[in-house]
Parts: structure tokens; sequence; C-alpha cells
């Protein structure tokens, strides 16, 4: 890890560029699992309360038009975390415990966000689920992150047991650990108890917090279910599960804002906020106006919120149509801290959108893959490309491509592929292009 540190030091030669601010801003990345792009009051929901992910929002700026890079959830997170296109760093899919059912192995060589904010001068933490690896070279402290306090695995069999596959994630550093309680409250808690051992320090910090909820099994505390049934008369039972929860982690979100202005670190503290892809329907998630959900490589798959908020820099109740990936975060937070990013990659920053200041909206495409298995997927991709107003999509690989006008059907209901071969034809040459740059890229651990 030394070694790593140097070298990227050396590749950055000094971090801090012309025009950073003299007092570095901490930076708090909060994302959530399967949240429902509806799935916020301050977003269309009449039978919810996220009072504190509201507050936050409307303190600074709302991104009407973000995307997830991927439907689930390992590839996001290593987009997020390398600012590059997941297959390109050998996450095509989802990493799980089993090696039949594990669809990618992040690529020790990609620089990540947490290397940079370190070779920048900033302490790193992370707290909460990690999903890119459940041993070394690909665990939270190889990768960049001095201390990490979470669950390594994919999704919790349950939020008071911690287990996956009969396996104990949980960890401290490289500690195997065995808390008690209900996953939410323990992350909430490990991000607050962070925030306050970095009180008062000079050093800066990174945080990345990442909630397991609303991710199945829909399991909120009792007490909180029982508070929406209830408030909400005549709420589908099913539905008020998934409402307890979301709204259970908005009030630990609240505790860990509330923790940052008791410490004295929020005016010096931007904070993003999002979720790693669109809600799952069959628990009953709401993805608003959008098609379909989790998995899904239609919008509501992929659009989900975003906010981000940074006291005296991004205007309190801006909005802005500007349109970006999750990817997108990783040049953006580190240009917030004056840092130097690194050529080759494909995030690109929207900081000045942030700061009010405008930019052109990157004429680019945007890509979409997901390897999967099951007799759904059998080890395939699914796939979409974004280029201006039109989308190419694969939603099966067993089904053939659709092409929407998004500007004019933005609910993707009339597909247009027979109708418009030119677009077609242009959409579906840039895939295949994408497709080989991706394949390129093992995904697989080496024996």
């Amino acid at each position: 890890m030394k070694r790593i540190q140097s070298l990227l030091a050396a590749v950055l030669g000094t971090v801090f560029s012309c025009g950073a601010a003299a007092d570095p801003p901490n930076v708090l990345v909060i994302m959530v699992d399967d949240l429902g792009y509806g799935d916020l009051s301050s977003y269309v929901a009449k039978d919810l309360q996220t009072p504190h992910v509201d507050r936050l929002i409307s303190e600074g700026m709302r991104l009407d038009n973000f995307y997830a890079n991927c439907p689930v959830c390992s590839p996001t997170r290593a987009a997020l975390m390398t600012g590059r296109y997941q297959e390109l760093v050998g996450v095509p899919g989802v990493i799980r415990t089993h090696p039949e059912n594990n669809w990618g192995w992040m690529d020790p060589k990609a620089v990540t966000l947490p290397q940079l904010f370190r070779v920048g001068g900033y302490h790193t933490g992370m707290v909460g689920k990690w999903h890119l690896g459940l041993e070394s070279p690909n665990i939270p402290n190889d990768r960049g992150f001095e201390h990490f306090h979470g669950f390594l695995g994919d999704m919790m069999d349950d939020y008071y047991k911690h287990q996956r596959h009969g396996q104990d994630y949980m960890r401290i550093n490289r500690k195997k650990i065995f808390p008690k309680g209900h996953a939410t409250d323990l992350f909430s808690d490990w991000a607050s108890d962070y925030l306050k051992s970095r009180a008062g320090k000079e050093q800066p910090f990174f945080l990345y917090l990442a909630y397991n909820a609303p991710h199945t099994p829909i399991q909120p505390p009792k007490d909180w279910e029982e508070k929406v049934l209830k408030r909400e008369k005549g709420i589908d039972p099913k539905r008020a599960k998934l409402v307890a929860l979301i709204e259970h982690m908005d009030h630990g979100i609240g505790q860990v804002l509330k923790t940052l202005k008791e410490t004295g670190q929020e005016q010096n503290t931007m904070i993003v906020f999002t979720s790693d892809n669109g809600g799952q329907l069959n628990v009953g998630a709401n993805n608003g106006a959008w098609r379909d959900g989790k998995q899904s490589m239609y919008q509501g798959g992929l659009r989900v919120a975003f906010g981000a908020k940074w006291p005296g820099r991004i205007k309190a109740g801006s909005r802005s149509a500007h349109i970006a990936l999750t990817m997108d975060i990783f040049p953006t937070v580190l240009g917030a801290a004056g840092l130097k990013g690194l050529g080759g990659i494909e995030g690109r920053t929207f900081l000045p959108t942030l700061l009010g200041k405008g930019q052109p909206q990157y004429k680019r495409d945007l890509f979409f893959t997901r390897r999967e298995g099951g007799n759904r997927y059998q080890g395939k991709t699914t796939d979409a490309v974004i280029r201006g107003d039109w989308k190419l999509l694969q939603n099966s690989p067993f089904e053939p491509l659709e092409l929407y006008n998004l500007k004019n059907d933005p609910e993707e209901a009339t597909d247009l592929a027979k109708k418009n071969g030119g677009k077609f034809n242009e959409l579906s040459k840039a895939l295949r292009a994408q497709l080989q740059r991706g394949g390129e890229i093992p995904w697989q651990k080496p024996d």
C-alpha cells in the first residue's frame, strides 16, 4: 500500500491545484441501497416522510437528471470508487460469495477515490456496505481507506444477524466483529463515532457512508413499521415495511448530520447523497414516472435521486437539469477538495454546476452495462447507451434491442427500433465498441 501511495504521489505531483480553497473541505459521500427515485417525500412519495434527506437536498442542489452507472449494486460502487465505467475496472456484475455466482473482481491496479484523497492529505474512512471484494487485495483497507467499520458482503440475510450465506462479514478494519443491533443503527452510530474522532483535527477527512437499507430483506424495526401502519391508513402492508425501512434510514442519516453540526464540522463539509440504483418493484418501491426498477436498463433502474450540500458554496434550494452519472462524483468531489485527479477516467466533473457557475452538457455517450448469471441471464450482459435524446437498450440478453426517444417518450412506451433504422444502427455500433472495450478487462479472480 505504501508503494502505491508513493507512486500516486509521484503521478499527482502537487495535489492542491491553483484556486483551491485555503481551508479544504471535509467530504461526506452517502450512498444508499436500492432507493426508488420516488421514495423520498421531497420527490413524489405521499405515504413516506424523509425529513432529514429532504433537508439535506433543500440546503444544497438537487440534480434532476442523475443516473446510477448500473441498475445493481457492485458495478455502481466500482464506478464511484474509480471514476470509471465499471466493466473497465473488472466489475461488470455483482460480486458475491460463491464463485459460480460471482460476476466481478475489481482490478487491483485501478486507482481509487480514497487513495487520491490520502495522497492529498486527507484522512479516509468508510462505514457500511463495501460490496467490492471479500478478501485482499480488494477490501477497503487495501483500497485506500485508513478506517473501515462495516460489512464486506453484498446483502445481509438478516439486518440483526449481519450474515450472508452463513458468513460473518462485519469488520472493523481487518478484524471480524459481531455487533448487536439493526445494521442501519450500527452504521449511523459508527459514522457518528468517526465524525467525533475527527473533530478538532486540522487534517480534513473523506468519509464514505454506505447503507444497506433499503435493500432486501425488508426488515424495519417493529416500532417503525407500526408507526407507518398507524399513520398511513389503508397502506399496503408490503409497502408499509419498505416505507418504515426508508424512514428508519432517514432517521439515521439525520443522526449523522446532527453529529456533523454538533462537532462544528458542518460548515466546512461537502455532502453528497445518492443511491446505487433504482428501487425494487416487487417489494413496493416507487420509481416515480420511470419505467421498471432495480435490475432493469429502463429508466426506473437507472434514474436515482441526487443532492449535494456545501454551506457557502452550493446555493440552498438550487436545482439543475445537468446530466451526470455516479462515476462523475469522483472528479467532482476531488475538485471540490482542490485535488488533481488522474487522466484516463470516464467520469466528468459537474462541480461548476454545483457551484452555480453553469457548464455546457458534455457531448458524450452514456453507457450502462451489467453482467449476470442464473437462468434469466446465463452470464451474458444487458446494456444501454444514451446519446442525446436517444436511448438504445437490451433489457434481456434473449430479447431484441429497443430504441426510445427520451425527450418525446420519457416513459419508454414506444419502441422505435423498427421505425428508425438509422439511429438504431448508429447507437448499436457505439454499444458494440463499448462492449469490446469492456471485454479487454478480466472480471474473474485469477487462479
